[in-house]
C-alpha cells in the first residue's frame, strides 16, 4: 500500500513530498472475512481491511476523530516549493508539472480511515463485494454521487478512469496492469477482473483509483476544442469532491473554494472534515523565500523539513509572543528510505562494490554534528520508522522466504547484519575512507596522480550531485570533498524543477536525493518502487534502475502474504536483500513531523494515531483566535 493522495495538504512527511505527484494511490487489502449472500455470492459490505476486521460498522455516522460541530469557514494559506503548469492528474510525473492540491477535486471509491491500518470505506461507492481468492471485485456506486455540474457518477465514469491512468501513465499503468478487465454488470455496479486470483491488495487498489468525469473530458473547451485527456490542461477540470479550482496563477498561485453543496457533505466519511472555504497554496522557487514568507504572515502553516531552520530560523517576535505556534506530531503511519540514490544504468555504479564504497565515504555522524544539530539518526532500512525493518540476522519465516532465492542475493543477507559505515572522528573517517578505497581497487579502480581511474582504460571517475532545491545544497557540498578524498571527480548541480523533472523521467543523473514513503502495509507498490519492469519505464519510482531477479521474486512474496506475520517477514527479507545490494548511500530521518503555524485554527481535542497533523483536513478557522492575532478571514 502507497501512500494515499488523499492526505495532500494534511502536513507531514508524506505530506511535504507530495507533492509526490503522480505517485500511484495508496491501496490496503482485503478482509480476512466473507461473508455470502443468501444465493451463495460474496456479500456485498461497507468497508475493507486487511487481514483483519474494521472498526465502524455499516451506517456509522462519522470518524471518532472529526469534530461534528467544527464551524465551516475561513481560508488556510500553504507553502508549496516549485511551480505549476498543469491540471490533468493523467499524464501527471509524464508531462508538465501538475498543481499540487488538484486531487482534492476528485473522489476514489474508498476514502482511508486514519484510526485504523489500512482500513477503508465507502467514498463514491456505497459497497463492495469480492470473492474469497480475490479474482475480481464488484464496487456499486451510491446513487447521490454526482460531479459538480450535477451529473450523476457513472460506471462509465470509473471504466473511463481506469483506462486513461492505464493508457497515458506509465507509473499508473504498471500499478494497474493486473486489472485485465472494467466492465458494467448493473446500473450503480463496476466488476474489475484480475488476470490472477491470490492478489489481497487488487480489489483495494482499484478502490483507490481517481474517477474522471468521462462526459467533461470527451466534451469540449469553452472556444469549441475537443479536450484531449493525454494532453496537459490549465483549463479548470470537473470534480466530484469537497473542493473545486477558484482561481490561479500559472506557477504563482492555487486556490481551492469548498463546494458547499456538496452532494457528499453529511456522508459519514466527510462529517467534521473539508472546513475551511478556501484552500490556497503559494508557490515559491526556493525555500528560504518561503521561510520569510511565513514570518512575514504571507501564508499560515509551514511543515519544516530543515533541522537547521528548526533550531535557528523560529527566534522572531511573533513566536516568542506566541501569535506562532511551534508543534511536533508524531509520524505513526509511515516509514522512508531517503538517500543519496546511484543511477546504476551508469557504467560507473553498476559494481555494487562502488556503491558501498561512496557509503563509506559519507560521514553522517559529522554532517549530524555540523548542520543538523544533532537532531537526526542515521537511516538503515528502506521501511525506516516501521515494525517492518529489518535487523540483527533473518530467522524465522523470513530466513524461510529469503532461502528460495539464496542463490541470487549476497551471502552476507545471511552471515552479517547490514549496518552503515560509523564516521564522526578524524580516525574513523581515516579508516572508512581507506575501507571505501580497498572497495574500488577490487571493482576495477586505481589512484594515479591523486585521481581515481579505471585501472584498465584510465578513464576517470567522475559523478555529479544533481538536485532542484538550493537549500540541499550544503549536503551535497559536505559530502563532496570526503568524495573528491578518494579522486573522485565531484560536480555539484542544481537545477529548476522543470529541468530536473525532465531529466529524471529521461534518466539523465548519476545521483540525486530521492525518497520512498513506506505504508504500514507494503504492497504492489513495491514493483513500481524497485521492480525490473519499472526500471525502464519513463517517470517512475525505480530511479535507481534496479533489475534483480531476487527482488523481483520478494516483491511477489510479499504482495501474495498470506497474513500480517507473513506479510512482515516478506517485507523484512525484501528490506535485507535491497541494503546489501547497496543501491543507494542512505541519509536521515526524523520521528516527527515538525510544524510552524499562526495561532487561527482550532483542531479535535485528539488526532488520528496515524493521521499526523492531518492538517488542514481535521482542523478548522477558529475567527476568535484569528482576530486576536491580526486576520479576520
Amino acid at each position: 500500500m502507497a501512500i494515499t493522495r488523499r492526505h495532500l495538504l494534511q502536513g507531514g512527511a508524506a505530506a511535504a513530498m507530495a507533492p509526490a505527484l503522480g505517485l500511484p494511490p495508496g491501496a490496503p487489502a482485503i478482509s480476512s472475512a466473507y461473508a455470502q449472500s443468501a444465493a451463495g455470492e460474496p456479500a456485498f459490505r461497507h468497508a475493507l481491511s486487511l487481514f483483519g476486521e474494521v472498526k465502524y460498522p455499516a451506517g456509522f455516522k462519522r470518524f471518532d476523530y472529526v469534530n461534528p460541530e467544527a464551524p465551516k469557514g475561513g481560508i488556510v494559506r500553504q507553502i508549496q516549493i516549485g511551480t505549476f503548469d498543469n491540471f490533468n492528474l493523467v499524464v501527471a510525473g509524464v508531462k508538465g508539472s501538475l498543481a499540487a492540491g488538484v486531487q482534492l477535486i476528485y473522489e476514489s471509491l474508498m476514502t482511508q480511515s486514519l484510526d485504523e491500518v489500512s482500513t477503508e470505506y465507502g467514498e463514491l461507492a456505497e459497497a463492495v463485494s469480492h470473492p474469497e481468492d480475490f479474482a475480481w471485485v464488484i464496487y456499486r456506486l451510491r446513487r447521490e454521487a454526482k460531479w459538480h455540474d450535477g451529473n450523476p457518477v457513472t460506471p462509465d465514469d470509473v471504466i473511463f478512469s481506469l483506462n486513461a491512468f492505464k493508457q497515458h501513465h506509465p507509473q499508473y499503468s504498471a500499478y494497474y496492469r493486473h486489472v485485465v478487465k472494467a466492465e458494467k454488470v448493473g446500473d450503480r455496479d463496476i466488476k474489475f477482473s484480475f488476470d490472477a486470483p491470490g492478489n489481497r491488495e487488487l480489489p483495494l487498489i482499484v478502490g483507490q483509483l481517481t474517477i474522471l468525469p468521462k462526459h467533461w473530458w470527451e466534451g469540449t473547451d469553452s472556444e469549441g476544442r475537443k479536450r484531449d485527456i493525454a494532453a496537459t490542461t490549465l483549463e479548470k477540470p470537473l470534480g466530484s469532491g469537497a473542493y473545486r479550482i477558484k482561481e490561479f496563477v500559472p506557477g504563482r498561485t492555487f486556490t481551492l473554494e469548498r463546494v458547499k453543496d456538496h452532494w457528499g457533505r453529511d456522508s459519514s466519511t466527510n462529517v467534521g472534515r473539508n472546513n475551511f472555504d478556501e484552500l490556497r497554496l503559494e508557490y515559491f522557487r526556493d525555500s528560504t523565500v518561503a521561510l520569510e514568507a511565513f514570518k512575514g504572515d504571507q501564508v499560515d502553516w509551514r511543515t519544516e523539513n530543515s533541522a537547521k531552520n528548526w533550531a535557528t530560523a523560529y527566534d522572531f517576535p511573533a513566536v516568542n509572543d506566541k501569535r506562532v505556534l511551534l508543534e511536533e506530531f508524531p509520524n505513526r503511519s509511515s516509514g522512508i528510505m531517503q538517500a543519496f540514490a546511484l543511477n546504476i544504468r551508469r557504467d560507473q555504479f553498476k559494481d555494487p562494490r562502488v556503491r558501498r564504497a561512496l557509503n563509506f565515504a559519507f560521514d553522517f555522524e559529522e554532517m549530524n554534528k555540523q548542520i543538523f544539530f544533532g537532531q537526526y539518526k542515521r537511516i538503515s532500512s528502506y521501511f525506516d520508522g516501521t515494525e517492518l525493518a529489518s535487523s540483527g540476522l533473518p530467522q524465522g519465516a523470513e530466513l524461510e522466504i529469503l532461502e528460495a532465492v539464496r542463490a541470487e542475493v549476497p551471502p552476507e543477507v545471511f552471515t552479517k547484519p547490514y549496518t552503515n559505515p560509523v564516521g564522526g572522528s578524524p580516525e574513523a573517517v581515516r579508516e572508512n575512507l581507506r575501507e571505501a578505497l580497498r572497495l574500488l581497487k577490487e571493482a576495477g579502480y586505481e589512484v594515479r596522480e591523486r585521481r581515481l581511474v579505471d585501472s584498465k582504460t584510465g578513464a576517470p571517475f567522475a559523478l555529479e550531485l544533481l538536485g532542484a532545491d538550493p537549500s540541499f545544497e550544503r549536503v551535497m557540498l559536505f559530502f563532496k570533498p570526503s568524495l573528491e578524498r578518494l579522486g573522485i571527480n565531484v560536480s555539484v548541480r542544481t537545477i529548476d524543477p522543470t529541468q530536473y523533472e525532465n531529466r529524471l523521467r529521461s534518466w539523465d543523473f548519476d545521483v540525486v536525493v530521492s525518497s520512498w514513503p513506506e505504508s504500514l502495509s507494503p504492497g504492489n507498490e513495491q514493483r513500481e518502487f524497485w521492480g525490473s519492469p519499472a526500471a525502464d519505464m519513463a517517470g517512475s519510482r525505480n530511479i535507481i534502475g534496479i533489475k534483480n531477479p531476487a527482488v523481483d521474486k520478494l516483491i511477489e512474496r510479499l504482495i501474495y502474504a498470506k497474513g500480517r506475520d507473513d506479510l512482515v517477514a516478506a517485507t523484512r527479507a525484501l528490506d535485507r536483500v535491497l541494503l546489501w545490494n547497496h543501491y543507494v548511500v542512505p541519509q536521515w530521518n526524523y520521528p516527527k513531523v515538525r510544524t510552524a503555524r499562526w495561532d487561527r485554527f482550532g483542531r479535535p481535542s485528539e488526532l488520528p494515531k496515524y493521521g499526523q497533523s492531518a492538517f488542514p483536513s481535521l482542523w478548522w478557522f477558529d475567527a476568535d483566535k484569528a482576530a486576536r492575532n491580526g486576520r479576520r478571514s
